[in-house]
C-alpha cells in the first residue's frame, strides 16, 4: 500500500548568488520542528539528495554548493530580534545535511521571507523606505541586520542593483553581520594573522586561519601554483587539484581546532572554508566581463563543498573583509597592506566590495561589522511535496 506524498508550504528563494528552500518552522511536520534523523532525512528528499548522478533530478537542489541549501525560519525568541534563521548545506551525492555554519547570500532573502509570513511587528514596517530586518543565525548564534526596502507596505524586490554573479537586476538588500566574532572568541585561533599550514604529502604554506563570518583558511595563490584569476573549470576539471585542496582544509580544520583528528573533516563538509588570493591582476569573468586590476584590490577565489565557487560565498566575504582590515594578514598583504575599512575584491564572476570595521584592544583584534549589498527575490511559492519516510 503506498502512501500519498507529503504536501509541506515552502518557498523557493535567492539570496544573493545562492538560493534554496525555505521554510517556516510551524509548518514543518511536527517531527522535523526539532533537529534529529527525521529533519535530516526530510530535508536531504525535499533536495533530492543523495543523488549518485550529481544531478538532483528528482529533487528541489540545483546540484552545486550554491543550489543544494535549505532554510527554516520561526519567530524570533530572541530579545530585539525578528527571527530565527537556521541554515542547511545539504550535500550533493552523500546523505548529509552540515548544519555547522551560516549561509550570507540567502541572509538577503531572510529579511524579506519573514515580512511576507508575518515575522515582523507591523508597526516596526515603512509604507515607503528601508525596514531593518534584526536576524539570529541560529548555527552560529550571531545578529544579522537586512536592510530591505519597502514600497507601497510590500516588499521591493525589482531594482536596478546589479550583484556579480547573478544574471538578473534586482532591489539592493544591504546586509550588516554585527560582531561576527563574539569577545569570548579569537578572531585568530592560533594566534597570530599568518601562521604556517603543514599538509602531509604536498608541503608546508603561509596561511591565515581567522573565524569572521565563517572559519576560513586563507593561502598564497603563488604558494599553491595559481595566479589568483582561475574560473571554475581550471580547478573542478582537475581532480588532482581538488584532492589537494580539500587534504589542505582537513589540516586546516585540525590546525584551527575544529575537528581533532584529519577523519572528521569529511563530516564538517561546509566549514571551514578554504581560499586562495594574490595581488590585483587582470582577467576575464565567468560571464565574459572584463575585470581591470583598477577595479580589484586583490583576486580571491574560494572552494565551497568540495569545488570552486561561481562567485563568493557571503560568509567567505565577511572573512575577506574581515581579514583585509587587519594589518599583516594574507588578505591585506595582497590587497596592498595598508589600513582599509573596505576593500573590493575580485571572484569567478566578477567583482564585490565589502566594508569592515575592525579595531585593537590589548593586543586583541575585534571586529565590530562587516557590511556588503546583496539582493533577494522569491522564485516560487506554494507546497513542495515530498514521498513519505519510512
Amino acid at each position: 500500500m503506498y502512501s500519498p506524498q507529503l504536501k509541506i508550504p515552502a518557498t523557493y528563494m535567492r539570496g544573493g548568488t545562492s538560493k534554496g528552500v525555505f521554510f517556516k518552522l510551524d509548518d514543518l511536520p511536527l517531527q522535523a520542528q526539532q533537529a534529529g534523523e527525521y529533519r535530516d532525512r526530510l530535508l536531504l528528499r525535499v533536495i533530492g539528495s543523495p543523488d549518485p548522478y550529481g544531478k538532483h533530478t528528482d529533487g528541489m537542489g540545483g546540484a552545486t554548493s550554491s543550489t543544494s541549501k535549505t532554510v527554516i525560519l520561526g519567530k524570533s525568541d530572541k530579545a530585539d530580534h525578528d527571527v530565527n534563521y537556521l541554515f542547511g548545506q545539504v550535500a550533493i551525492d552523500k546523505a548529509f545535511i552540515d548544519w555547522s555554519g551560516n549561509c550570507g547570500n540567502l541572509a538577503a532573502a531572510v529579511g524579506a521571507f519573514a515580512i511576507e509570513n508575518g515575522m515582523v511587528d507591523s508597526a516596526n514596517l515603512p509604507e515607503n523606505g528601508i525596514a531593518q530586518i534584526k536576524i539570529w543565525q541560529q548555527n552560529i548564534q550571531k545578529t544579522i541586520v537586512a536592510h530591505v526596502p519597502i514600497t507601497n507596505g510590500k516588499v521591493q524586490e525589482t531594482g536596478d542593483f546589479e550583484l556579480d554573479g547573478v544574471t538578473f537586476p534586482a532591489a539592493e538588500v544591504k546586509i550588516d553581520f554585527i560582531k561576527p566574532i563574539d569577545e569570548s572568541e579569537a578572531v585568530f585561533p592560533t594566534g597570530n594573522v599568518v601562521d604556517t599550514l603543514d599538509v602531509l604529502g604536498i608541503g608546508t604554506f603561509e596561511a591565515t586561519f581567522i573565524n569572521a563570518g565563517i572559519p576560513t583558511i586563507f593561502v598564497n595563490a603563488v604558494d599553491i601554483g595559481y595566479t589568483g584569476t582561475e574560473l571554475q573549470d581550471d580547478i573542478n576539471q582537475d581532480v588532482d587539484a581538488l584532492e589537494k585542496f580539500e587534504r589542505m582544509r582537513a589540516y586546516g580544520a585540525l590546525k584551527m581546532g575544529l575537528i581533532q583528528s584529519i577523519d572528521e573533516a569529511e563530516q564538517r563538509q561546509h566549514t571551514p572554508k578554504i581560499a586562495f588570493v594574490s595581488p590585483a591582476k587582470e582577467y576575464v569573468s565567468s560571464s565574459g566581463k572584463a575585470v581591470n586590476s583598477e577595479q580589484i584590490d586583490l583576486c580571491v577565489r574560494a572552494l565551497s563543498m568540495g569545488k570552486l565557487h561561481h562567485a563568493m560565498m557571503g560568509t567567505a566575504a565577511v572573512a575577506i573583509g574581515s581579514a583585509a582590515a587587519i594589518p599583516g594578514t594574507l588578505v591585506n598583504l595582497a590587497a596592498g597592506g595598508t589600513e582599509r575599512e573596505s576593500v573590493t575584491f575580485g571572484h569567478p564572476s566578477g567583482t564585490l566590495s565589502v566594508g569592515a570595521s575592525a579595531k585593537e584592544q590589548n593586543g586583541t583584534w575585534r571586529i565590530e561589522k562587516v557590511s556588503m549589498s546583496r539582493s533577494a527575490r522569491v522564485l516560487m511559492e506554494g507546497k513542495v511535496r515530498v514521498p513519505q519516510l519510512t
